[in-house]
């Protein structure tokens, strides 16, 4: 995969950016899933701004959660990532059909209804961070600003876009996140405010097919911006045949011999990566065997 994401600072460390390109990753997601335009779209999106989010946390092993749930047809996303780029995620009804909004855009914001973010942050002690906001719009991105500036006292702009082909693969995908740092003067502020006000659409900027490094250039080249790293972006799910069977043991003998007493083997889906494990009759029998169902 060619998808990337950078890390930047821009007036002296006032502010904290972030940009990414994602088209490979929102299209494997899309296959994966088999998803519908509009559910591709606020997949995409949200695979994207959960990627950069990801990359501000520091351990090694710290994991982000960015679950939203609302009233409309997709029910909601779940999407997870670590801190090296790695995201994976899934829509609740993946196969959603609705006509465009009245803005001729894909309507993400009418796939989701209303209803709540919900953003955990496992970062390795005894209880993870738990932030939930309503959703301001449903467009994720601005339920990503609003819950950046509520739940962590950060000012902040989100900007993500999906773009589709007409044969409905995707044909752009990528975003950016500016922050304001504490400190930050009324002058900086003003001035990255004006400069947003000029946006039309980060889809614009992608579809002029700019990297991350030239979407930061355009919004923040005159507040002398330094590029810090750039990070690999990619969907991936470390589910396994061996993780399948360890989920499988832990729901007790019962209710395993009640599928070996059925006697036809069961397939097991992951929800983020839709890959399929047929576990046979004899896999369930093993695992019985090897006394890994715990006794009910």
């Amino acid at each position: 995969m060619s998808d990337y994401m950078i890390r930047a600072t821009a007036a002296e460390g006032q502010i904290r950016a972030f940009a990414a390109t994602t088209r490979d990753t929102v299209e494997f997601a899309r296959n994966a899933h088999n998803t519908s335009p509009v559910a591709t779209a606020a997949l995409g999106r949200l695979l994207t701004g959960s990627a950069m989010m990801g990359a501000m946390m520091k351990g090694e092993k710290d994991l982000l959660t960015v679950k939203i749930e609302g009233d409309g047809p997709i029910g909601g996303l779940t999407v997870t990532a670590d801190g090296k780029g790695n995201v994976k995620g899934y829509a609740f009804h993946p196969e959603v059909m609705l006509p465009p909004n009245d803005k001729g855009k894909l309507d993400v914001g009418g796939a989701l209804g209303i209803g709540v973010m919900t953003v955990i942050r496992d970062i390795g002690m005894k209880e993870p961070y738990v932030g939930q906001t309503i959703l301001v719009s449903g467009e994720i991105a601005e339920d990503l600003t609003y819950y950046f500036t509520t739940s962590e006292q950060t000012p902040s702009s989100v900007a993500l876009g999906v773009l589709m082909n007409r044969e409905n693969t995707v044909r752009q995908a990528g975003g950016f996140i500016l922050q304001m740092m504490p400190g930050a003067t009324e002058e900086v502020i003003a001035g990255l405010e004006a400069k947003l006000a000029q946006l039309t659409s980060v889809t614009a900027l992608l579809d002029e097919g700019m990297a991350p490094e030239g979407i930061l250039e355009y919004m923040l080249g005159d507040f002398g911006l330094e590029v810090l790293d750039q990070i690999p972006v990619q969907f991936r799910c470390n589910c396994s045949r061996e993780r399948i069977k360890k989920a499988l043991a832990s729901v007790g003998r019962q209710e395993l011999q009640q599928m070996i007493d059925e006697g036809e083997t069961i397939e097991v889906n992951c929800h983020f990566c839709n890959s399929h494990y047929p576990v046979t009759v004899e896999e369930l029998k093993e695992l019985t065997a090897w006394g890994r169902g715990p006794a009910v």
